[in-house]
């Protein structure tokens, strides 16, 4: 019996009283309950405060509420007993049957297990990484591959309808400066004021030559325009190269000069001046975004006639919007903290609930570690750690999952020797081999000529009431929480919380496999039995919840190790 099984029982008993007149809720029955495993053995299998959170709308004493929903919770079948502790905790116990039956539902749904609904018909766009197509990835673009990702797959896992979008800055001065930075290394002249430097440049140069020769003869403007354009073109797949490589896939790759040139900024200031939002001030253009909070007004055109960035994010932000997003998140940088404000009220001056349509995200700094000193410098680039020689020297899955177990807000200090070596204190290479571990007992079943049971537990295929050793159930409970976590995850935009359960489960699976009474194989001679049998289902299910969470983060789930 799963956490929300138990829920939907919960709920029915609830309707039941109120049906019955036994009971009287001023705000109705909720739709839902929290059920959780209890944190002291001896307290049931799962734990409730319902009566708690519900008494005083009932107008009954806690314990009372507790012990009226206790006797009609004791007729569901599965359930063995309900006990009220302290003020109207309710501890409930389930057969081993009832629990049982939880392995035979995860190998039922397979990958899908876990996934849920809770997110349903919600279209949600993440924008995350953004970054200028003038150089390498970083160590900053490397955390946010990770979480941004995995917040995409937590999202999707939950029923939202998910986009996963790149915003290219591909508009600005600093496309020129790009541009001649290539050319002044061509032409073996020194890098120009603002522009550009390292081994990267050098290698775009030849590059550029090689797909367009005779390129840097060109005139000196006609020059500009097409190294830019074919440097930008080089530059940008071999970021999308790299991020697919690191198993982060975007959905959509927008280019910020495309809202230019579609007209999208001039119409966008001119919904602007129809809602009355904005306002000239010595020959500027302004947004009263102090209307909505913001610290202060942001302008949209400078006195000399040029365009914000501000004026592109506020076109960027309705294009979204425009394109069926019900909810924008952006993923930003720990130097963008002061964006959140201005985002906030740009989406409340444009007409929208900010809290209903847009959430900021921001990520804190990340260092790595080698031999006790930071990193710091990347042998291409010169003064930054690249994404691409982090995953080759890391290991893309040591490297996202070690980026994905902390919030976002936290800042980072990621030792090298400590999240590669091969050791149960790396939690990365903990989960991974216990996912093997279940790999390597299911072909060692097959071996003997075991097959994995009738996954609807019909027949003798499957007998879950086998299961009945304190270990059995730990396991159990701990597979059966993997939904209400994943759907937590998604909810709360954490997908750290994946990592965390994941080594949670790792270890209960590994304390079931020491245990001598928890043998799945028989012995020696032993024929096979049917609590054999039921092991091995319980060592599949085991499997495919390990499998699961790891893809949510977008690491692998290797069967050897």
């Amino acid at each position: 019996m799963t956490p929300a099984q138990l829920s939907t029982h919960i709920v029915d008993a609830l309707h039941s009283l109120v049906d019955q007149g036994q009971l009287v809720l001023a705000d109705g029955v909720p739709a839902d309950v929290a059920v959780e495993r209890p944190r002291q053995k001896g307290h049931g299998d799962y734990a409730t405060n319902v009566a708690l959170q519900l008494a005083k709308k009932s107008g009954m004493n806690p314990r009372a509420f507790g012990e009226l929903l206790a006797d009609q919770l004791r007729a569901v079948e599965g359930i063995l007993g309900v006990e009220v502790a302290g003020p109207g905790f309710l501890n409930i116990s389930v057969s081993a049957g009832a629990q049982g039956r939880v392995a035979a539902d995860i190998v039922a749904a397979g990958a899908t297990y876990g996934h849920t609904r809770t997110l349903a018909g919600q279209s949600i766009n993440v924008e995350f990484i953004s970054a200028n197509p003038t150089g390498p990835l970083h160590l900053g673009h490397t955390r946010w591959a990770v979480l941004g990702d995995a917040i995409g797959r937590v999202l999707a896992a939950a029923g939202a309808e998910v986009t996963r979008e790149f915003y290219i800055n591909d508009r600005g001065v600093q496309m020129n400066h790009f541009a001649d930075s290539i050319i002044a290394a061509a032409l073996g002249q020194p890098t120009p004021e603002d522009g550009y430097a390292g081994g990267y440049i050098d290698d775009l140069a030849k590059q550029v030559a090689a797909a367009s020769p005779g390129i840097f003869d060109l005139p000196a403007d006609e020059r500009r325009v097409a190294v830019r354009e074919e440097a930008y073109r080089i530059q940008l797949r071999e970021q999308q190269q790299q991020l697919e490589s690191f198993h982060t896939h975007f959905d959509v790759w927008f280019s910020e000069l495309s809202l230019h040139d579609s007209g999208s900024v001039p119409d966008t200031l001119a919904r602007l001046k129809d809602l009355g939002h904005v306002y000239e001030h010595e020959g500027a253009l302004w947004m009263r975004t102090t209307d909505f909070g913001d610290d202060k007004d942001r302008v949209l055109i400078k006195s000399d006639g040029e365009l914000t960035y501000f004026a592109s994010d506020t076109a960027y932000y309705l294009n979204k919007r425009a394109r069926g997003f019900d909810h924008c998140i952006y993923l930003l940088g720990a130097d963008h903290h002061g964006y959140v404000g201005r985002l906030k009220a740009m989406a409340a001056c444009v007409g929208d609930d900010p809290a209903q349509t847009l959430d900021v995200m921001i990520g804190q700094l990340v260092k790595i570690m080698r031999d006790g000193a930071e990193v710091r410098l990347s042998k291409r680039a010169g003064t930054i750690v690249t994404l691409s020689e982090l995953a080759e020297e890391i290991g893309v899955d040591a490297l996202r999952y070690s980026l994905a177990r902390y919030p976002a807000d936290s800042p980072l200090a990621l030792d090298i020797a400590e999240i590669t070596k091969a050791s149960n204190d790396n939690p990365v290479y903990y989960v991974q081999y216990a996912h093997a571990r279940t790999c390597r007992m299911i072909e060692n079943a097959v071996d003997l000529g075991m097959q994995v049971p009738d996954p609807t537990g019909s027949g003798a295929d499957y007998d879950p009431s086998l299961l009945v050793h304190e270990r059995d159930g730990e396991l159990l409970r701990a597979l059966a929480e993997f939904p209400r976590v994943v759907a937590s995850a998604a909810e709360l935009r954490e997908p750290h919380r994946i990592a965390r359960y994941l080594e949670d489960t790792a270890s209960v699976f590994n304390k079931w496999y020491d245990t001598r009474e928890c043998r799945m194989l028989p012995q020696g001679d032993e024929p096979v039995t049917a609590t054999n049998e039921a092991r091995l289902m319980l060592v599949v299910a085991t499997r495919i919840v390990l499998a699961g969470g790891l893809d949510l983060l977008g690491v692998t789930a290797p069967e050897r190790m």
